[in-house]
Order: structure tokens, then sequence, then C-alpha cells
């Protein structure tokens, strides 16, 4: 299993790695007892979890996360949470389809995704802009930070020196490897109960992450007719739910809505403007039917009040009568 993570990192390797990892699973070598190992393989193919949509690799990841589910039972909680949220990324994969049915399925796991997050904090979104601020000033935050630790150690030192200023705590016995080893079992045991406790909050976090990654790859669809109502429905309902997402994310999910909308506009102006054309275009075919239906019986009175007439010669009236047919069949033909 180790060989395999090692490969399926690499994009180049990874249809091969993948189907090895799939016949581990058919093969039921992934148990609890082996599970960790194999989760290592699953962290590795989404180290990265943008390259899980490169069109290369797509229906290989597809096919994997979709052979996991069948031993997720296998995995910790906390490892249960990190794989649901790395099949939302897998499941965006859908949105580049051209079968309506497999779209419009995982448009459905999207939404019910998005109802199923709760609503964002005033934390989360002091959260989100640390971390922007903080990748925005990489290199002053890595100044300030080694300012820190720097000052840190040199305040460290003043503190031991003025509480043992002629250096006897060196004399005093020092505590026992018994009360060490206690209070490192006590620290970590402390560092993983805050794990556990902090555990949900990552999850929540990178689930609205890969949605708002779903939610922008199904609007680059638009384009495609057949998709245009899902689409509608789906951006409109994480629009609806909007106070679900943080700060950057509802500004990001307000900008879909109001292009869709834009993009509905247009499509509907342009419906609009043919539904115009076609009716101007029937009502000129109609006046034109109109005004030879009417040429036509005016011809047909002045012959019939011709040959009614006792005046008229039976060469006039023969006369008339082609006149008349000549004058029917060219209107009709026009």
């Amino acid at each position: 299993m180790q060989k395999i993570a090692s490969h399926i990192k690499n994009p180049a390797k990874f249809s091969k790695a993948s189907k090895l990892a799939m016949q581990l699973i058919q093969a039921g070598s992934v148990k609890s007892g082996t599970s960790n190992q194999f989760f290592d393989i699953l962290e590795a193919a989404m180290a990265s979890p943008s390259v899980c949509n490169e069109p290369s690799v797509r229906m290989d990841y597809q096919a994997l996360f979709s052979a996991v589910q069948d031993v997720a039972e296998c995995f910790s909680k906390q490892q249960k949470n990190q794989l649901a949220m790395w099949t939302l990324h897998v499941v965006a994969n859908d949105l580049y389809t051209d079968d309506s049915f497999v779209y419009s399925k995982a448009a459905g796991k999207i939404k019910d995704a998005i109802s199923s997050l709760p609503p964002a904090t005033v934390d989360d979104d002091k959260e989100e802009a640390a971390a922007l601020a903080l990748a925005e000033n990489k290199a002053v935050g890595k100044d300030t930070a080694e300012l820190g630790a720097t000052t840190s150690a040199t305040l460290s030192e003043t503190k031991n020196h003025v509480s043992d200023p002629f250096g006897l705590d060196v004399l005093l016995p020092s505590k026992s490897k018994k009360d060490k080893r206690a209070r490192g079992k006590d620290v970590t045991s402390s560092n993983q109960r805050e794990e556990e406790a902090e555990e949900p909050r990552r999850f929540i976090k990178y689930q609205r992450e890969a949605l708002l990654l779903c939610l922008e790859i199904a609007a680059r669809r638009y384009k495609v007719p057949w998709a245009q109502t899902v689409i509608d429905i789906l951006v409109k309902h994480a629009f609806d739910n909007i106070d679900k997402f943080t700060a950057r994310q509802r500004d990001a999910i307000e900008k879909l809505w109001a292009s869709i909308r834009n993009n509905t506009s247009e499509e509907n102006k342009e419906v609009r403007d043919r539904k115009l054309d076609m009716n101007a275009s029937n009502i000129f075919r109609r006046s034109m039917h109109a005004r030879r239906l009417a040429s036509v019986m005016l011809s047909e009175v002045v012959v019939n009040a011709a040959l009614n007439s006792g005046s008229v010669s039976s060469l006039h009236r023969s006369a008339l009568i082609l006149f008349f047919f000549s004058f029917f069949f060219s209107h009709n033909e026009n």
C-alpha cells in the first residue's frame, strides 16, 4: 500500500495506481486493521484536490472514489469526514458530463450538501479574513513570526536570569522522569481533545470550499441549453442558503447568481425578439393574403356583373372569364 501511495500522487501514474487500489478493495484487503494504510493512499491521491478535476484523470478518480464507498465503514469518524469532503470534489466531475441525467443527479447531491451546512458564524468570517490576510502578506507574516520567536527567546532567557540570578537552580534536585512522562501525557491528551473539538469546524470549512467549487464549475456550463434549468435551480438554492457560507464565499455566490440572472435576461430578450420577428412576419403574410382575397372577390363581382348583363356579347364574356381565371391563379402563385 505504501508503494501505491507513493505513485498515486503522480498524475501520470494515477490511472495505474488507482486500479491497483481498487483491486485491494475488490480482494477484501481493506479492513479495520489496514484502513489507515489504505487511507494514506487516498490522502496522497487528494494531496491537491483540484487535480481530480483534470480531464485526463476525471474518470479514474470517479471510479476510485465510487469503489471506496464500499469500505467507508472501515474508517474512523475523522477519516469519514475527510472522505466526504474529497467525494464532493470528485462529484464535481459529473458536472462536465454530456448526460443530462448524470448532471441532474450530481446537482441534487450538491443541493443536499448545501442544505446540510450549518449557518456561518462571525468567527468563521474572522478566521477566513485572517487566512486571506496571511496569504496576501506571507513574507511579512514570516518575518513577524521570526521576530516573535527571537523576542520570545530573549524574554525567556531574561526571565530565567531574573528568577535564578545566582545559578542555584542547577544545584536543586531535578524533577523525576515519571513526572515528566505524566506531564507529557497530559499535554498529548489535551492536544488530542483540542484536535477532536476542532475537527467538525475544519470539516465544515473544507466542505464549503468544495461546494463553492462545484457551483463555479456548474455555472461554466450555462451555455449548454439542457443544463440551464438545472443550473438556475442549483445556484438559486445556494443563494437562498447564502447565510451558510463565509463572507468571501457569499460574495462569490452573489456574483454567480447575478451572472445567471443576466444570462437568463439575455436569453429571454432573444426569445422575445424572435417572437416579435415571427409575429411581424405573420401579420405581413396575413395582410397580403387579405389583399389578394379582396382583389379576387372584387374581380369576381365585376365578372359576374358583366356576365349577367345582356349587353355583353358571347365573345366579351369569354374574354372576361379568361381574365378572371388568369388573375385568380396569378394571385395564388404570389
